[in-house]
């Protein structure tokens, strides 16, 4: 006889992914991200609608997971060095943002004469922010290390370490607990456990991973993996300290060692999946009628929440002296209500607190608000950066301008010959070291206060600013720089930095670093002399180590490189080191004073002879070669005609380049750098 075990769930799980699964390949079809898909997968399987699921502490429990597992990766993906390198962005942008948000909320509900304890747990409500879609979006965007998304995570670590302290104050604020003292308890605690987990970091964590990678058993490490989150996460929740929290901080322990990257890939497909279901459970709680029946309450809520939070997160950014156009996109992009709002929201409801004090209108009110933010914030990332650069051409842009202008008092003018570099992230310090070993003069301009003030303590020249504006290139001394290399993360500013360099200064020879093949063209279009695309070398990398694998001769390599390079990126030409020698060619002490200039359509020197440009006489600057298509002239005389096009090889000064340089610039100041 069979017996049959039966699972009185199992419909509902299948329910749950069946329609998920439908409405995200909708999204898909449509360019809606997935996570809308989830958010309206759960609103149509919820119990206020089709009702297929009924068991809501199941798919809460699932979601619980998913949300660790979310905060595990984060933490990962996250060390200890970027923490303290944000930590003036953790503490100072986020503590500001959430406190004056609490307290602008208390003082709007108190003027409807909500009681102040239910205005402070409704503040708390409003401050928070969706770490799991803002993080989602910016990783799946690749701007995780642009200003914006430092700038955001910075303030959602502050967020999702202030849940803490907001849970904990649930009883106090409903009146269930009058000493505060278990606050500064559970907090004390809080503390202890992390001191805990940074010498597990350093010390135990890494060793135990290395002795388990040893073994080369796949499952072996996925399962070690899986009891550093959830045994971290277990301890922080007997501790009453959050779960969240805990599994933050045991992603963190793993992100110092050496497996960090693998033990992401071991466990990426595990939080796909259980973060679909807490989207979908956020989903099943929304009640659709209620939606249909009080339309323009909810978007006048939803509407002054949005503004509420943009100006209090923009102001926030500014503090830290962030110019408007990065602090007004990082408060757009964090100007919605987060998913850890939903846990709050359910542990004041256990404790007879509801929004506002409205009861199950309230707490109806507050679900159908956070889903249309969420539901929204793909939009607002969309906006962001225009909602930034639109701001920046009003009085506004003034604000974030003191760093900068301490920026010249602090720059030596006697800079000539040198390098601007422009980023200071991974590949600037990289670049930056080499510079330094090699006695090469140079500039960093970077937006980042505290990288900044670091190299600053270093000795580093550094300037603290927006480099797509002009007076930032000027402090950086533009006019005599001999090469500008750009190696910031941000595809919407680089072009036009690039163009406003070659702008003023026609005789600077300007690489990038961009992370795809496809945005090189447009990048040499704007004027960048060399592209160098992450993407491609990654691949160039890879196909010469597999030739070098078989004995193949390294000039056998070069040819096959060449070729690869000709037929599939064309854009691209030379040796696979050539974009990189290119920072240090020509700038030792026999050619610090070449320089290459394009001759522009529109300029003065377009259809001038050299003799009627008086170069040698009047600069004391000579013409060694004129490039022009696949014909070169070597020493032109003085009756030789310069076209559009031609590419100038040229020795002089630094101060007599930037005299000339009039001679090589456009007449009319491109539409675009006007602003500048």
């Amino acid at each position: 006889m069979l017996f049959a075990v039966t699972l009185p769930f199992l419909n509902e799980i299948v329910a749950l992914f069946l329609v998920s699964v439908l409405i995200a390949y909708i999204c898909y079809k449509i360019k809606l991200v997935p996570i809308a898909g989830f958010l309206i997968a759960g609103v149509i399987i919820g119990p206020n609608a089709l009702a297929l699921v009924q068991d809501i502490e199941l798919v809460d429990m699932l979601a619980e997971i998913g949300i660790i597992l979310l905060l595990f990766t984060i933490g990962i993906e996250f060390s200890l060095e970027k923490l303290a390198r944000i930590r003036n962005a953790i503490l100072v942008g986020g503590g500001l943002q959430v406190i004056i948000t609490i307290a602008s909320v208390v003082g709007i509900l108190l003027l409807f004469q909500v009681d102040y304890k239910i205005a402070i747990y409704t503040g708390c409500l409003v401050a928070l922010s969706s770490t799991a879609i803002i993080l989602g979006l910016l990783s799946e965007q690749s701007k995780t290390d642009t200003p914006v998304g430092r700038l955001s995570l910075a303030v959602l670590i502050f967020q999702d370490l202030a849940i803490i302290a907001m849970v904990l104050l649930v009883p106090i604020l409903s009146g269930q607990s009058d000493s505060i003292a278990d606050v500064f308890w559970v907090l004390g605690k809080a503390i202890a456990l992390i001191a805990v987990v940074v010498f597990s970091a350093r010390k135990i964590v890494p060793w135990i991973l290395e002795k388990v990678a040893q073994t080369r058993r796949q499952e072996l490490f996925l399962l070690t993996v899986m009891a550093i989150c959830f045994g971290t996460a277990a301890l922080t929740n007997l501790a009453e300290v959050s779960l969240a929290l805990g599994a933050f901080l045991a992603g963190l322990v793993v992100s110092e060692s050496h497996y960090s990257e693998h033990a992401l890939s071991e466990i990426l497909p595990l939080k796909t999946i259980f973060n679909a279901v807490f989207f979908v459970s956020v989903g099943m709680l929304l009640d659709l009628q209620f939606v249909i029946d009080n339309p323009l309450l909810l978007l006048s809520i939803a509407f002054g929440i949005l503004a509420l939070k943009f100006l209090i997160s923009s102001a926030s950014i500014l503090v830290l002296g962030y110019p408007i156009r990065v602090a007004a996109a990082t408060g757009l992009v964090l100007a919605q209500i987060g998913e850890f709002s939903f846990v709050l929201e359910r542990a004041g409801r256990v404790a007879g607190l509801t929004p506002g004090g409205f009861g199950e209108v309230g707490s109806q009110t507050f679900i159908a608000v956070s889903v249309l933010l969420m539901l929204l914030t793909p939009l607002m990332l969309k906006l962001s950066p225009n909602v930034g650069e639109l701001l920046s051409k009003t009085p506004l842009k003034k604000f974030g301008e003191k760093l900068e202008e301490s920026a010249e008092e602090l720059q030596s003018t006697d800079l000539e010959d040198h390098v601007i570099l422009i980023g200071y992230g991974p590949a600037g310090r990289n670049l930056a070291n080499v510079l330094i070993e090699s006695g090469i003069p140079f500039v960093v301009i970077e937006m980042n206060p505290e990288s900044v003030n670091e190299m600053r303590e270093q000795g580093i020249n550094a300037i603290y600013g927006d480099a797509s504006r002009t007076p930032i290139l000027e402090h950086a001394v533009i006019y005599k720089a001999k090469l500008c290399v750009v190696v910031i993360n941000d595809p919407r500013v680089t072009p036009r930095i690039i163009k406003l360099a070659n702008y003023l200064n026609p005789t600077i020879q300007v690489i990038a670093r961009t992370r795809y093949m496809s945005e090189v063209e447009p990048l040499k279009q704007a004027g960048a002399h060399q592209v160098v695309p992450a993407e491609m070398e990654t691949t160039v990398r890879l196909y010469s180590n597999v030739l070098k694998s078989y004995m193949i001769s390294d000039e056998e390599i070069e040819q096959h490189i060449r070729d690869l390079r000709k037929e599939d990126y064309q854009i691209m030409r030379g040796s696979i080191q050539e974009a990189h020698l290119m920072v240090l060619q020509g700038l030792d002490d026999e050619g610090l004073h070449t320089r290459a200039v394009i001759v522009r359509e529109g300029s003065y020197a377009a259809g001038k002879s050299l003799g009627e440009l008086m170069l040698r006489n009047r600069y004391q600057i000579t013409v060694l070669t004129v490039h022009r298509g696949e014909n070169h002239f070597g020493n032109p005389a003085g009756e030789f005609t310069l076209k559009p096009g031609d590419r100038l090889i040229m020795v002089g000064l630094a101060d007599r380049f930037a005299e000339a340089g009039e001679i090589f610039r456009e007449k009319d100041v491109p539409e675009d750098l006007k602003r500048a």
